[in-house]
């Protein structure tokens, strides 16, 4: 056993979690149990937009049903759930109900993993029957360890790797072996709206102008690690800022875009979509002249829909650049946006991308 970086950049001193092996490929859905948490520590990343609220979301989808949750899981294809928030065990009734749900529809082998604080035996016991498959706390002592190894869950520790903490987590490693931790989960350190004035206070700064992550987490998580390999048993994961946007978030990404990608979007190598936009109808015409551009161009049905909600119609990037050049009073353009349920644009780029010259009225695109 040594240290070894793989191939998603992050390093690993073991076996790496089944549930980080599912999150790097893209493969687990997000299940944001609630906001709401009893705990406020200094480096928590979480928005403004969910942290003390009692929301929940799939993956970027605000859900209020179970039957939500399953459109999202098969939207992206999910082969596992990771279930966090805030703290999930505030809500216990509505972490069974979805543990329950995501077993009973999506199959035993669907993997789901929790992160929570701190659980009762009792709770630990109901968790196990219902099938979850790995409970990972936040925790800077074995006890909540112990009592989930001794209830016969699949138990780790997942903690931010904050620089000057070494001695405390050599320490707390020992402990962790101990109680019969599975693993431990060290993540970099991260600056983001919601902690980087107490992070700032505490004298912790950027690494470089072009990242958010913490100076010295990394240097530190790699020498935990590395003393870990001398001194323990352990399986230990160091997951690096640029993982999640760079690997996980645009596998996942890709994984949707695959299932929700309509006939006329481009799949970009990011896990975007492109298409073209057409702009300028009322609502009230939109349908109208979705049929008029249809007939007067020859363009196949399904490569011209209409979108109520943005008030325009969208056809794909070659299309609207023809167009663009022969039909007057209309505004085109090309937009990359992610494909999620917010579905969250990019970049716009108006068309036509050449001189606009004298644009007639008749033509095939």
């Amino acid at each position: 056993m040594g240290l070894r970086r793989n191939r998603f950049g992050s390093f690993v001193v073991g076996e790496m979690p089944e549930g980080c092996r599912l999150c790097v490929r893209g493969a687990k859905l997000v299940l944001f149990l609630t906001g709401l948490c009893r705990r406020s520590c200094f480096y928590c990343p979480l928005s403004s937009l969910r942290r003390g609220k009692d929301v929940v979301y799939a993956n970027e989808r605000p859900i209020r049903s179970t039957r939500q949750l399953l459109k999202e899981a098969e939207l992206m294809d999910a082969q596992g759930t990771g279930i966090t928030g805030g703290d999930p065990s505030l809500r216990f009734r509505r972490l069974l109900r979805y543990l329950r749900v995501l077993k009973r529809e999506l199959g035993p082998e669907h993997h789901v993993h929790l992160y929570c604080t701190e659980l009762s035996r009792e709770r630990l016991r109901r968790l196990r029957e219902e099938g979850l498959d790995e409970i990972r706390f936040h925790a800077w002592s074995p006890e909540p360890v112990r009592k989930a190894v001794e209830e016969g869950l699949n138990c780790g520790v997942e903690l931010p790797s904050l620089p000057g903490s070494f001695r405390v987590l050599t320490r707390l490693l020992k402990e962790l072996e101990g109680a019969g931790c599975s693993f431990v989960n060290l993540n970099e350190l991260e600056f983001s709206e919601t902690n980087s004035l107490e992070l700032r206070r505490r004298g912790f700064r950027l690494k470089s102008l072009d990242s958010v992550a913490v100076k010295g987490s990394e240097e530190l998580a790699l020498r935990v690690l590395e003393w870990a390999l001398e001194n323990t048993e352990l399986n230990l994961h160091y997951c690096p800022s640029r993982l999640k946007d760079g690997v996980q978030l645009r596998n996942r990404l890709k994984r949707r875009a695959r299932k929700v990608a309509r006939p006329y979007e481009a799949l970009t190598s990011e896990g975007l979509l492109v298409k073209g936009v057409i702009e300028g109808l009322p609502p009230s015409e939109l349908e109208a002249g979705r049929r008029r551009l249809i007939r007067k161009y020859g363009i196949p049905p399904e490569l011209l829909s209409v979108n109520r909600r943005r008030v325009r119609l969208e056809t794909s990037p070659e299309v609207a650049e023809r167009l663009s050049e022969r039909e007057r009073g209309l505004s085109f353009s090309w937009v990359e946006s992610y494909p999620t349920f917010d579905g969250v644009e990019v970049t716009v780029i108006p068309l036509p991308l050449r001189g606009r010259g004298t644009r007639g009225t008749s033509g095939s695109p």
